[in-house]
């Protein structure tokens, strides 16, 4: 009997075991579905991808009204939804601020109980920026969610123009990320986008923000760009493909920004020649208004410096940008200046050149060279001429001013300086005086820069009598001349003209304007 009765003890250990094993499986089976049912309140209440949900978080997050004409939510292998036809509207005759085709949005399980949306891809996206001085204003929400990526490869960034009928200005957004997306918390950003004018390639990236809440002025942004084969030939009157790089540091009403820039074929049309331009900059622009104000820059060509500053900005009574300059030039090369004008293989006179000017140009279609006014002053120390026949006969005249008859005169130098303004390609020159050993010239008339047609007038004085200059017919043509010459001082004051182009300039007595 007792054998009988302790075989079902034997068994005791293991049934226990089972038991324990099952309420085990129950447990853990009940863990599962409490967890799932968890996550199934989180997912569907707490951070919900409904279509209620998601305008409203947008419409927040873009202080504006926002409607989509197709929604569904997806589920594997990741919590999320996509919108198609998305529009964000603003103010009361709600302006279109962004129109999206597809807007798809993709988060994590883990990530949706940290309120992180992982993932936002804008797909076709079309920005509108309204003019500036609208009365739009934007303000932002306090918000726990973070979105940690959102793309917007092939965007299209629109601004209207600032009057009806204008064409706007488009940039094309190749690539666009955004990354770090939170509540008071800069934005890092990574662009790259095709710029209209001048047409060229820029990659940028940097941070933005925090959005200052009513000081939108205030808000902080920063960064590095490049700016590759930006073609210099849509300003008409000059040519060139510009590469540029630099930083930026401020806010959005003062950035400030350095850089370089290089343009390894810079060509005026007139002249035709292509010149090695590279320059430093140091400038700030207001990015409430995009106005650019050049603190300094330095441009080398050849073995002359530039150095200028100014801005490329709105101006009172002017359409559009109108770009104000003061250049300067000290101790430069004459020769590397006519270069860029001159069409001549060879720049027709080499020296050291100053030079003082303003320069003005506005905004339009029209070509550089009849967009640009210039005022300024130069001075050309100890030039020569390229051209043997203009040298020699240079000294020829000076040599005979001084009442040497020689057949090979001393090399001579000269001086050149006025006042001069440029107008639609035409230079005035109001104050051209030239000097050379033994004889001075006061000038004043105009050289179209396109035609390159010369009509200079006024008057040289030399150091002896005309009739000495030359010989033969022309000796006895001055000496019947030569009374009516008043002596002043040293020598004569003799009426001249050049003129004719610069390839064939007539030089001569103008006869018309002799002083009694």
């Amino acid at each position: 009997m007792s054998r009988v009765a302790a075989e079902p003890q034997s068994h005791v250990p293991e049934v226990r075991s089972s038991l324990k094993r099952h309420h085990q499986l129950i447990i853990l089976a009940s863990a599962v579905v409490l967890a799932l049912g968890i996550l199934g309140f989180v997912y569907i209440r707490i951070l919900p991808f409904s279509e209620q949900a998601i305008l409203r978080e947008l419409a927040e997050a873009g202080d504006s009204d926002v409607t989509a004409r197709g929604y569904h939510r997806t589920h594997f292998p990741s919590p999320g939804c996509v919108l198609e036809r998305v529009e964000f509207r603003k103010g009361p005759n709600r302006f279109l601020l962004v129109s999206i085709d597809k807007l798809v949005i993709k988060g994590t399980y883990l990530g949706l109980l940290r309120h992180h949306v992982h993932h936002i891809n804008a797909i076709h996206a079309h920005i509108f920026i309204p003019p500036f001085g609208t009365d739009l204003t934007f303000h932002t929400h306090h918000s726990n969610n973070v979105v940690e990526r959102l793309v917007a490869n092939g965007a299209l960034v629109e601004f209207a123009p600032e009057k009806a009928g204008d064409k706007p200005f488009v940039f094309d957004v190749h690539e666009a990320l955004l990354s770090n997306i939170r509540w008071e918390t800069p934005i890092q950003y990574r662009l790259k986008f095709f710029n209209p004018d001048p047409p060229g390639e820029i990659s940028v990236a940097g941070n933005f923000g925090s959005w200052k809440h009513g000081h939108a002025e205030e808000t902080p942004i920063s960064g590095q760009y490049s700016f590759e084969h930006a073609n210099l030939g849509i300003y008409g009157g000059i040519a060139g493909f510009l590469s540029s790089h630099g930083k930026f540091d401020g806010v959005l009403k003062h950035i400030d920004v350095t850089g370089e820039t290089e343009t390894p074929d810079f060509e005026v049309a007139s002249g035709g020649h292509k010149v090695k331009l590279e320059t430093q900059f140091d400038a700030y622009v207001d990015g409430m208004h995009g106005d650019t104000y050049l603190k300094r820059v330095e441009g080398r060509f050849g073995r002359t410096v530039v150095t200028a500053a100014g801005s490329v900005a709105r101006a009172q009574g002017k359409k559009g940008k109108f770009t104000q300059l003061r250049l300067d030039v000290n101790r430069g090369r004459i020769e590397d200046i006519l270069r860029l004008f001159v069409s001549a293989p060879h720049p027709p006179m080499s020296g050291e050149a100053s030079l003082t000017s303003t320069a003005q140009f506005p905004s339009g279609d029209a070509p550089f060279l009849q967009k640009l006014r210039m005022d300024g002053q130069f001075n050309i120390e100890k030039g020569s001429f390229t051209s043997n026949e203009t040298q020699t006969n240079v000294e020829k005249l000076s040599a005979g001013a001084r009442g040497q008859n020689k057949d090979d005169p001393d090399s001579v130098l000269t001086d050149l300086k006025g006042t001069v303004e440029l107008i639609q390609g035409i230079a005035h020159f109001s104050n051209l005086q030239f000097g050379i050993p033994g004889a001075h010239a006061q000038l004043r008339g105009t050289y179209g820069l396109e035609t390159h047609k010369v009509n200079l007038h006024g008057e040289m004085r030399v150091e002896t009598r005309i009739s000495k200059t030359t010989t033969g017919f022309k000796s006895l043509l001055l000496k019947v001349m030569d009374p009516i010459f008043k002596k002043k001082k040293k020598g004569e004051i003799v009426p001249v003209h050049i003129l004719g182009t610069y390839e064939k300039p007539n030089f001569g007595l103008d006869v018309n304007n002799q002083q009694k």
